[in-house]
């Protein structure tokens, strides 16, 4: 029965056009619904009595556990000015719905597929996500929503999303200045429509410094490592493996694996692989805990890659940092259609200037380069003046969120 058999990816193609079909035939019927409502509905003074009981004037839709730590500034800013904010999430175990809030309502929506139906039919004011990709994969833009709003989950740059991430959407808000210079060229360059570009900040960046500051100081510190790469086969682990991990563990020193959450669904095999082979280790332990401020507090450095964690552990900790120049393949990327294929962007230009470059030729050799691989004055300051650029609104990103989406709703209406 062979002949029977449906791959994974055609099947997930069927599933889209289903799921396509069955959105097209909801607006269909909806707009017919409305159209017979406003036959049959009673005037006054010329002005229709209808209204559509499924508007939202305010959305935010988070797509998994580790954005949480974006959008709870911004939901409290909405619950502190008695804002009513609807929050879709596809994790069940959101903490929005523990909060207790009396304002901001939460939903489950389901994942994947089922979550970009319940989207693709919203009527809305403004919709604020950190998704990429609105109308270029399942997730499409409703009719029925005024506004789609981005916002970057990463002080990095805007271009280091698959291609065309954030193209479609009405603004994006950014955490720093420099992010703007670069989508405005692919805008060009494409011939497609200029967004609003804001800069309110870096949200996640301030709960965890909240979170971090709270973190009782570690008794009895042993000088510890943390190795924490990106994914995919350019990344750390990937990559080098053992190689890297075991004279890390020779060293005797405590050393910290905090793989990347997207390699547990993607890299499965290559995780258990690693984790069987230092099951015994004990100096060798396993971060899969969702934030990352506990094992960026216990550890004196950091060895990644091309990793936005990089900068969460320079602005938050103001530690050196290690990283291995991996050929990161950019044609997948937005960066890859500015000039120099993206290799000059600003993070990986900061990156060689705050970061200490580890080659492979130096893991057999790994603990005396990073003893010699001291702090300096020099990067110590060359770490603040990155924090400036790409943290701008320190402390205050949920309040200027808050305050876009509401003006944003307000100058539409007038309009």
């Amino acid at each position: 029965m062979n002949f029977l058999y449906i791959d994974p990816g055609t099947g997930s193609m069927l599933f889209s056009i289903l799921i396509g079909a069955a959105a097209t035939l909801f607006f269909l019927g909806k707009a017919a619904w409305i159209k017979v409502k406003l036959l049959f509905t009673a005037k006054k003074n010329g002005v229709s009595t209808t209204a559509d009981s499924n508007f939202k004037k305010y959305v935010i839709y988070n797509e998994g556990l580790q954005y949480w730590n974006t959008f709870k500034p911004i939901c409290e800013e909405f619950e502190k000015r008695q804002v009513e904010l609807t929050y879709y999430t596809s994790t069940e175990k959101d903490p929005c719905f523990e909060a207790g809030y009396k304002y901001v309502k939460p939903e489950f929506i389901g994942e994947g597929n089922m979550a970009f139906v319940k989207l693709n039919m919203l009527t809305a004011g403004v919709v604020l996500m950190t998704t990429p990709g609105l109308q270029v994969y399942q997730l499409k833009r409703s009719k029925h929503v005024k506004h789609y709003t981005h916002i970057l989950h990463a002080p990095s740059d805007a271009t280091m999303y698959r291609l065309f991430g954030i193209d479609y959407f009405d603004s994006v808000l950014l955490s720093g200045d420099y992010q703007k210079e670069d989508i405005r060229l692919l805008e060009k360059q494409r011939e497609i429509k200029e967004k609003e570009l804001v800069v309110v900040g870096c949200p996640y960046l301030d709960t965890l410094k909240e979170k971090m500051n709270s973190i009782p100081a570690e008794e009895n510190h042993n000088f510890t490592v943390l190795v924490s790469p990106s994914w995919g086969a350019s990344a750390l682990l990937t990559k080098y493996g053992e190689k890297l991990l075991d004279p890390l563990v020779a060293t005797g020193w405590n050393i910290i694996v905090r793989p990347h959450p997207q390699s547990k669904k993607s890299e499965k095999e290559m995780l258990d692989r690693l984790t069987e082979k230092y099951k015994d280790t004990t100096n060798l332990t396993w971060d899969y805990e969702r934030d990352n401020i506990y094992s960026m507090k216990k550890s004196d450095i950091m060895i990644s890659d091309f990793s936005g964690i990089i900068y969460d552990y320079t602005f938050l900790c103001d530690k050196p940092v290690m990283y291995v120049n991996a050929d990161l393949d950019l044609r997948p990327y937005d960066s890859y259609d500015l000039p120099d294929n993206g290799k000059n962007i600003w993070q990986f230009r900061t990156l060689s200037e705050i970061g200490i470059e580890l080659k492979e030729e130096q893991f057999n050799n790994i603990k005396d380069v990073i003893q010699s691989a001291s702090d300096s004055t020099e990067l110590a300051e060359k770490r603040h003046k990155a924090k400036a650029q790409a943290w701008m609104n320190e402390g205050t990103a949920g309040k200027a969120v808050a305050d876009f989406m509401i003006n944003k709703l307000e100058q539409q209406t007038q309009e």
